[in-house]
């Protein structure tokens, strides 16, 4: 079964702007998946279809083999969590513990199942110990965090986050994409659109590339270091890339996402001239 099943999605704004056009795409489960576009691609509004904020106008959307529709979709939002850009719209109450309980609550559990997921959701992207502090003290990054826990507290099947990267410093930035590796170790479907497609490209194992509302290209994250794509994309290549192809040993080879496969590509290059010059010497 595919995490998410999209069909012939078409979505348009009441101004006659075409967000979403004929856009067709399956996800596995237990996918990480990058969402990539340049501004105005649909990524936003593909993103709120996928937890029911909009419902599709054409086309259809299966949510776990759930088709999304206006009475299905208080189950697809147990289903789907949506993080957005800016912690301060998702965190408003007036601590910590109260916002993440918000969620759970709302599904009408027990005392004792709120209290245990709050402090399962908490522990795991760390902000247990903060759990009786005002929003408003915690750093940018630490209510990035609570608002993830807010998600988790649902256990939904689907995390999706708009920007997670943004504003956030490099520190950051490596503990969130462990948090969002680890998430995904333990069965969860990720699926974050971003524009760092440096991230997205050490990070994804999907990746879909949308351009005016339309479906520009999906596969593996190999398609990030290629110019063509790039280039169509109006993306740029990653840095690691983007400096292999400026170096003509390099230029019809395929460029690196990594430090790993940079390091494996100058090995390739680099090792048969070593023995080229080890052996005239003994010569």
């Amino acid at each position: 079964m595919n995490a998410i099943r999209i069909k012939n999605l078409s979505y348009q704004y009441p101004d006659k702007t075409k967000a979403i056009d004929n856009l067709s795409i399956e996800i596995p489960i237990g996918s990480k998946v990058a969402l990539l576009g340049p501004n105005g691609a649909g990524k936003s509004t593909l993103m709120h279809h996928l937890n029911g904020i909009k419902l599709p106008q054409q086309g259809t959307i299966e949510i776990m083999g759930l088709p999304l529709n206006k009475k299905t979709v208080k189950q697809i939002r147990q289903k789907v969590g949506l993080v957005f850009q800016d912690p301060d719209d998702q965190v408003f109450s007036a601590t910590v513990w109260e916002d993440v309980q918000f969620g759970p609550r709302y599904l009408g559990l027990s005392e004792k199942e709120i209290e245990e997921r709050c402090n399962m959701a908490l522990g795991s992207v760390g902000m247990l110990e903060y759990r009786f502090k005002p929003p408003y003290h915690l750093s940018y990054g630490q209510k990035k965090r609570v608002a993830i826990a807010g998600i988790l507290a649902m256990k939904p099947d689907i995390v999706v986050l708009d920007e997670p990267m943004s504003y956030l410093d490099p520190s950051g930035q490596d503990e969130l994409a462990y948090l969002l590796k680890s998430l995904n170790y333990f069965g969860k479907t990720i699926i974050v659109s971003t524009h760092d497609v440096d991230f997205a490209a050490a990070w994804a194992d999907q990746v879909i590339i949308l351009k005016d509302g339309k479906l520009l290209v999906t596969g593996e994250p190999d398609l990030l270091v290629d110019p063509n794509w790039i280039q169509e994309a109006k993306l740029h290549l990653p840095r690691i890339a983007r400096l292999f192809y400026m170096l003509p040993p390099f230029k019809d080879k395929k460029l690196p996402k990594n430090e790993l496969e940079a390091s494996r590509l100058l090995y390739e290059i680099l090792e048969p001239e070593a023995e080229e010059d080890r052996l005239e010497k003994r010569g």
